[in-house]
Protein backbone atom coordinates (compact mmCIF):
# COMPACT_ATOMS: atom_id res chain seq x y z
CA UNK A 1 0.00 0.00 0.00
CA UNK A 2 1.60 3.32 -0.61
CA UNK A 3 2.17 5.98 1.75
CA UNK A 4 -0.66 8.15 0.53
CA UNK A 5 -2.85 5.69 0.67
CA UNK A 6 -2.21 4.78 4.35
CA UNK A 7 -1.89 8.30 4.91
CA UNK A 8 -5.86 8.57 3.62
CA UNK A 9 -6.94 5.60 5.89
CA UNK A 10 -5.16 7.00 8.86
CA UNK A 11 -6.78 10.41 8.34
CA UNK A 12 -10.48 9.08 7.99
CA UNK A 13 -9.87 6.40 10.81
CA UNK A 14 -9.22 9.00 12.95
CA UNK A 15 -12.30 11.44 12.00
CA UNK A 16 -14.46 8.52 12.16
CA UNK A 17 -13.25 7.96 15.54
CA UNK A 18 -14.66 11.45 16.48
CA UNK A 19 -17.50 11.96 14.31
CA UNK A 20 -19.30 8.41 14.21
CA UNK A 21 -20.24 7.99 17.29
CA UNK A 22 -22.27 11.30 16.90
CA UNK A 23 -23.67 10.49 13.30
CA UNK A 24 -24.79 7.44 14.37
CA UNK A 25 -27.83 9.15 17.11
CA UNK A 26 -28.70 11.81 14.69
CA UNK A 27 -32.52 9.97 13.46
CA UNK A 28 -32.09 10.92 9.95
CA UNK A 29 -28.08 9.37 9.43
CA UNK A 30 -28.16 6.12 7.76
CA UNK A 31 -26.76 3.36 9.79
CA UNK A 32 -25.44 0.06 8.77
CA UNK A 33 -25.65 -1.88 11.74
CA UNK A 34 -23.50 -5.42 11.27
CA UNK A 35 -22.49 -8.18 13.59
CA UNK A 36 -19.08 -8.00 15.00
CA UNK A 37 -17.28 -10.41 13.69
CA UNK A 38 -15.07 -11.41 16.98
CA UNK A 39 -16.99 -9.89 19.51
CA UNK A 40 -21.10 -11.07 17.98
CA UNK A 41 -22.49 -7.38 18.85
CA UNK A 42 -23.86 -4.95 16.84
CA UNK A 43 -21.69 -2.47 15.21
CA UNK A 44 -23.33 0.47 13.53
CA UNK A 45 -21.44 2.46 11.06
CA UNK A 46 -23.34 5.71 9.57
CA UNK A 47 -23.14 5.64 6.14
CA UNK A 48 -24.11 6.93 2.87
CA UNK A 49 -26.38 4.96 0.48
CA UNK A 50 -29.53 5.48 -1.55
CA UNK A 51 -33.04 2.70 -1.25
CA UNK A 52 -33.47 1.01 -4.75
CA UNK A 53 -36.67 -0.85 -4.90
CA UNK A 54 -36.19 -3.83 -2.52
CA UNK A 55 -31.93 -2.89 -1.79
CA UNK A 56 -30.19 -0.36 -0.53
CA UNK A 57 -26.71 0.36 -2.38
CA UNK A 58 -23.40 1.72 -0.36
CA UNK A 59 -20.11 2.03 -1.52
CA UNK A 60 -16.99 1.46 0.94
CA UNK A 61 -14.71 3.95 0.97
CA UNK A 62 -11.40 1.37 1.97
CA UNK A 63 -13.25 -1.83 0.54
CA UNK A 64 -12.28 -4.68 2.14
CA UNK A 65 -9.83 -3.06 4.86
CA UNK A 66 -13.41 -1.62 6.66
CA UNK A 67 -14.51 -2.78 9.45
CA UNK A 68 -17.75 -3.33 8.05
CA UNK A 69 -16.99 -4.59 5.36
CA UNK A 70 -14.96 -8.05 6.98
CA UNK A 71 -17.89 -8.03 9.35
CA UNK A 72 -20.52 -8.83 6.51
CA UNK A 73 -17.58 -11.35 5.21
CA UNK A 74 -17.99 -13.22 8.41
CA UNK A 75 -22.18 -12.25 8.51
CA UNK A 76 -23.77 -11.30 6.07
CA UNK A 77 -26.83 -10.16 8.18
CA UNK A 78 -27.53 -6.70 8.97
CA UNK A 79 -29.85 -4.20 9.48
CA UNK A 80 -30.21 -0.49 7.90
CA UNK A 81 -31.52 2.49 9.28
CA UNK A 82 -33.21 4.42 6.30
CA UNK A 83 -34.72 7.45 7.53
CA UNK A 84 -35.22 6.68 11.31
CA UNK A 85 -36.77 3.55 10.05
CA UNK A 86 -34.81 -0.34 10.70
CA UNK A 87 -34.76 -2.78 7.93
CA UNK A 88 -33.37 -6.56 7.80
CA UNK A 89 -31.33 -7.71 4.69
CA UNK A 90 -28.18 -9.62 3.47
CA UNK A 91 -25.30 -7.91 2.68
CA UNK A 92 -23.56 -8.57 -0.53
CA UNK A 93 -20.01 -7.31 -1.70
CA UNK A 94 -19.92 -6.26 -5.38
CA UNK A 95 -16.15 -6.25 -6.66
CA UNK A 96 -17.12 -6.16 -10.70
CA UNK A 97 -19.27 -3.29 -9.71
CA UNK A 98 -17.78 0.24 -11.30
CA UNK A 99 -18.04 2.27 -8.03
CA UNK A 100 -17.01 5.88 -9.99
CA UNK A 101 -20.52 4.67 -11.92
CA UNK A 102 -22.51 3.48 -8.31
CA UNK A 103 -21.11 6.57 -6.79
CA UNK A 104 -22.73 9.12 -9.71
CA UNK A 105 -25.87 7.27 -9.06
CA UNK A 106 -25.78 7.98 -4.83
CA UNK A 107 -26.14 10.92 -2.56
CA UNK A 108 -23.68 13.67 -4.02
CA UNK A 109 -22.19 14.76 -0.76
CA UNK A 110 -21.30 11.31 0.33
CA UNK A 111 -20.10 10.67 -2.66
CA UNK A 112 -17.59 13.53 -3.32
CA UNK A 113 -15.81 12.20 0.21
CA UNK A 114 -15.65 8.26 -0.61
CA UNK A 115 -13.87 9.92 -3.62
CA UNK A 116 -11.73 12.12 -2.02
CA UNK A 117 -10.56 10.43 1.01
CA UNK A 118 -11.12 6.79 -0.16
CA UNK A 119 -8.83 4.39 -1.75
CA UNK A 120 -9.71 0.46 -2.90
CA UNK A 121 -13.76 1.02 -3.08
CA UNK A 122 -15.88 -1.32 -2.92
CA UNK A 123 -19.85 -1.48 -3.77
CA UNK A 124 -22.19 -3.18 -1.29
CA UNK A 125 -26.05 -3.85 -2.36
CA UNK A 126 -27.76 -4.94 1.27
CA UNK A 127 -30.82 -6.95 -0.29
CA UNK A 128 -33.67 -5.85 1.90
CA UNK A 129 -36.28 -8.41 4.02
CA UNK A 130 -40.23 -7.76 2.44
Amino acid sequence: MSRDVERKYRTARALQRLLNPVMRRLPLQTVLETTGRVSGLPRPTPVGGKRVGDSFWLVSEFGERSQYIRNIKAEPRVRVRIRGRWHSGTAHLMPDDDTAARLRSLPVLNSMSVRAIGAGQLTVRVDLDR
